[in-house]
């Protein structure tokens, strides 16, 4: 057998424990769906009528304020399914079971590959049950099917991505609360975005900020291929913000991963 085949059937067993782990604590990926659902209810139901009609260009309320929120509430799904990851990673790293796997004649690649992995999957289940609930509400997209195909390619990219970085903030935390709280920045960049209202809306500061933060390029790509809204160079930014986080998440938690126990 191939060591390619060594790490695949390594990954695989260690994707089995991380998803039969969350079977056993489902709090986790029901938070993932949970969270975002219940700022869907807040800011449709409570604001939605005062910020849709303040929305540039739109003379209307709640619907159209649903339809402009929704790639916002997807990638707060997104930003909140990094706690999990980063939780889970950090659970392995105090219990000593990575220490144990180190020993072990497996492929070392796979112990985060599992995780990830697993993360992946159990965060587009939630973003799935968060786009049903959102057409449930009135979202109405006019996006074909390959524009589909194409929010669910982007949407599972900035996931991995994002996970990446989770993982690795899940290996550098001292102890499980530690690690929680790590990752709980990357939730507030759908508000310091625009994610809830048009940047252009913001003070000049805090709509710098806004434009070149990471998850604005992200959600505008996510619109314009929902609802037609232009993208220009959005997309590209997008697929950049993607790659490198994802690289730069992939490169430090290898080398976390990598170094010696400490003593």
């Amino acid at each position: 057998m191939s060591t390619v085949s060594y790490a695949l059937r390594d990954s695989a067993t260690m994707l089995r424990r991380n998803l039969r782990r969350t079977l056993r604590y489902p709090a986790g990926p029901a938070t993932t769906a949970g969270i975002p659902i219940i700022f869907f209810l807040l800011f449709v139901y409570v604001f939605g009528d005062t910020l849709g009609a303040g929305l540039a260009g739109v003379s209307g309320g709640r619907d159209e304020y649903l339809d402009y929120v929704t790639p916002g509430i997807l990638l707060l799904a997104v930003a909140g399914a990094a706690t999990g990851a980063a939780i889970s990673v950090a659970m392995d790293m105090t219990e000593g079971i990575i220490n144990r796997f180190r020993t072990m004649a497996i492929a070392r690649v796979s112990v985060l590959t599992g995780h990830v992995v697993g993360s992946l999957i159990q965060t587009m289940i939630a973003i799935a049950v968060v786009i049903g609930i959102a057409l449930l509400l009135g979202f109405g997209p006019t996006a074909s099917p390959v524009e589909w195909i194409a929010v669910i390619g982007l949407l599972a990219m900035v996931t991995y991505a994002v996970i990446w970085l989770a993982v690795a903030l899940g290996m550098v935390g001292k102890s499980v609360e530690t690690a929680s709280n790590l990752p709980m920045p990357l939730i507030l960049l759908p508000f310091l975005g625009s994610g809830f209202v048009p940047t252009d809306t913001m003070p000049v500061g805090m709509r710098l900020f806004a434009q070149h933060q990471p998850f604005t390029p992200i959600m505008e790509t996510l619109r314009g291929l929902l609802m037609g809204t232009a993208i220009g160079t959005d997309g590209a930014l997008a697929v950049a913000w993607c790659i490198g986080i994802g690289l730069a998440g992939y490169l430090w938690a290898k080398r976390l991963f990598n170094r010696d126990p400490t003593p």
